[in-house]
C-alpha cells in the first residue's frame, strides 16, 4: 500500500502540541525561580532565555527537550582586532571569571532541582524530565562582543566547555536593547517563515521528522540550516509533498558539489555551515537528503 505523504507532511509540518509547550515552560520558570533563590547569582545581571529548536518552533515530539540559556550580561568576553586590547575600547578587565559563573550556576540548580535531577556535562547541565516538565539543556553563558576597527561590535552569546580553554560562540537572537540591530538566529527565522508563506518552519518540522523515522545520526540543528539556504520558490508549491519534493531536490543538487554550497551559512548568517570547524561535513548532509529523497521516492523524478 502506497503511504499518503501529503497527509503524514500537513501532520508533521504543524507545531508541538500546547501540552508539550506547556511543559517546556514550566521547567524554564523552574530554572528561573533556582537562580533567584541563589545567594550568588540572585543580584547579578543574569537573563534566561530558550534557544535551538523550541525557542525558534521548529521541534517536533521526539525531540522535545528544551535548550535554554542562562546569560550573565554584567561582564562580556570578547574578541579584539589584531593587535588591539580591552583599553584601545574603553573597556577593562574583571576578577569574576566564567567558570565561576558555571560552578554558581550548578549549586543553584542542585538547590533547586536535587543533585541527581542535575548532570553536569562538558557545555551544559542536563535537567532531568518529570511529570510535569520535559528534560532541559541548561547551557551557562556569557555576553560576547566581537570589535572591530570601527569601535562597533557584534554581540552574541559564549561558553568555554570545561575541557578546552577554546571559546564557543553563537548568535540566537538579539537578547538586550543595548545589543546592535544585527538580525540573528531568531530574527532570520521569522523572516525565512514570512517570505515563505509560513511554511519554512513546517518543513524544518517535516525533514526532522523523516529524520527521526529513519533514525538518521545528522543533527537536527544541521537540517533547519539546509531547509534555511532553499531559496524561497522551493516552498510555492500547492501542496506539502510538491514542497518537499522541491525543497530535496535542490538540497539534492547543490550538497553534491562544494562548489555550489560552501559559501552557505548558518541561520545567524554569520557562521559558514561547513567550515572546518562545524561537527558535520558537507557530505553527511548530502547522505542526510540522498536518504530522505529515497525514502519519499522522489529521486526518480528528478
Amino acid at each position: 500500500m502506497t503511504r499518503d505523504w501529503e497527509s503524514s507532511f500537513s501532520f508533521w509540518a504543524q507545531s508541538p502540541s500546547k501540552t508539550e509547550q506547556e511543559r517546556c515552560e514550566r521547567v524554564i520558570g523552574a530554572i528561573r525561580t533556582a537562580i533567584r533563590q541563589s545567594p550568588k547569582l540572585q543580584s547579578r545581571k543574569i537573563l534566561v532565555f530558550t534557544q535551538g529548536s523550541f525557542r525558534n518552533r521548529v521541534n517536533v515530539r521526539q525531540d522535545s527537550d528544551v535548550d535554554v540559556g542562562v546569560m550573565l550580561y554584567e561582564y562580556f568576553l570578547s574578541h579584539y582586532p589584531a593587535g588591539r586590547v580591552n583599553a584601545d575600547f574603553g573597556n577593562h578587565s574583571v576578577d569574576y571569571k566564567y567558570s565561576q559563573f558555571k560552578n554558581e550556576l550548578e549549586e543553584a540548580l542542585v538547590a533547586h532541582f536535587g543533585r541527581s535531577a542535575v548532570t553536569r556535562g562538558n557545555k551544559a547541565f542536563d535537567i532531568k524530565a518529570s511529570a510535569s516538565q520535559v528534560e532541559a539543556d541548561v547551557v551557562p553563558v556569557f555576553e560576547f562582543r566581537r570589535y572591530w576597527e570601527s569601535g562597533g561590535y557584534r554581540a552574541g552569546v559564549a561558553l568555554i566547555p570545561d575541557n578546552s580553554h577554546h571559546r564557543i560562540e553563537n548568535y540566537p537572537e538579539r537578547l538586550v536593547d543595548y545589543w546592535p540591530h544585527t538580525p540573528l538566529h531568531y530574527e532570520n527565522g521569522v523572516s525565512k517563515n514570512t517570505s515563505t508563506h509560513q511554511r519554512f518552519k513546517g518543513m524544518v518540522r517535516i525533514l526532522k521528522k523523516l529524520r527521526v523515522e529513519l533514525d538518521h545520526a545528522v543533527p537536527g540543528y544541521l537540517v533547519e540550516c539546509l531547509v534555511w539556504n532553499t531559496p524561497d520558490w522551493c516552498f510555492e508549491h500547492s501542496t506539502w509533498e510538491a514542497r518537499v519534493q522541491s525543497v530535496l531536490r535542490f538540497l539534492w543538487q547543490k550538497t553534491n558539489d562544494q562548489s555550489l554550497c560552501g559559501e552557505w551559512c548558518e541561520v545567524d548568517a554569520i557562521k559558514y555551515l561547513f567550515h572546518s570547524s562545524q561537527p558535520w561535513t558537507r557530505d553527511q548532509a548530502h547522505a542526510f537528503v540522498n536518504t530522505v529523497w529515497d525514502y519519499v521516492g522522489v529521486k526518480s523524478q528528478s
